[in-house]
């Protein structure tokens, strides 16, 4: 099979396993819609994202993306600095703008996935476009995507109901629901994002280039 190989038509279920603070998880998110565009009508697929919390014990005023980088993987300045860079020239590769100069903290994101399945609920494609919000107000304009004037404004950029998102963050609506997923997913074995699972078994990691995506995704529309 190659990824120029005919698409019968197949609607595909794809499960985007992610965190909103993970910079793979936008070009991984980037490359899969490229790859969706190249197939075609052919394929159609209907996408869920799923929490992940990279860093789930993180306060709410966030930490220093130097020192956490420190801390948790060992890394260097020098080290950080030129991943910040591979990571910046793989998101203009994809069309996406990572403003490194603009994000220096890392988040605790609980809140956002809260909102992202309220999202879920609410019709095709708004959740879809609150994730790339979110993406956006983080990796792009520095935004917290912890702060709750921050996802109110955003889900009222993505289409939602800012009243209804405002009452969401202010109880602990879908608080149990996020934390059931997050372990159903550990569970299953997935410690690293992004993870696209397909019809719920076939498992792509990381942010892979559109072309690993595209063979995917005929490969298994193909099969049935």
């Amino acid at each position: 099979m190659t990824a120029t190989s005919p698409v019968v038509s197949s609607t595909l279920k794809i499960d985007f396993v992610s965190d909103v603070s993970c910079p793979w998880c936008v070009i991984g998110l980037k490359a899969l819609e490229e790859a969706l565009d190249r197939v075609g009508g052919g394929v159609k697929a209907d996408i869920h994202f799923q929490p992940f919390e990279l860093n789930p014990n993180m306060p709410a005023e966030g930490q220093d993306i130097g020192e956490h980088l420190a801390e948790k993987y060992g890394s260097t300045p020098e080290q950080s600095q030129r991943n910040r860079e591979m990571i910046r020239a793989r998101g203009q590769e994809v069309g996406f703008t990572f403003s490194m100069d603009k994000r220096g903290r890392i988040y605790n994101t609980f809140d956002a996935h809260r909102l992202l399945h309220w999202a879920g609920e609410q019709g095709q494609g708004l959740q879809q476009a609150l994730k790339e919000a979110l993406f956006k107000a983080y990796f792009t304009d520095g935004e917290s995507p912890g702060a709750h004037e921050v996802l109110v404004r955003v889900a009222g950029e993505a289409g939602l109901d800012t009243r209804r998102a405002k009452d969401i963050l202010a109880s602990v609506e879908y608080a149990d629901t996020v934390r059931e997923r997050e372990q159903f997913y550990l569970q299953q074995g997935i410690h690293s994002v992004p993870a696209v699972i397909i019809n719920d078994k076939h498992l792509i990691s990381g942010g892979q280039p559109a072309e690993v995506f595209e063979q995917a995704l005929r490969q298994i529309a193909a099969a049935g």
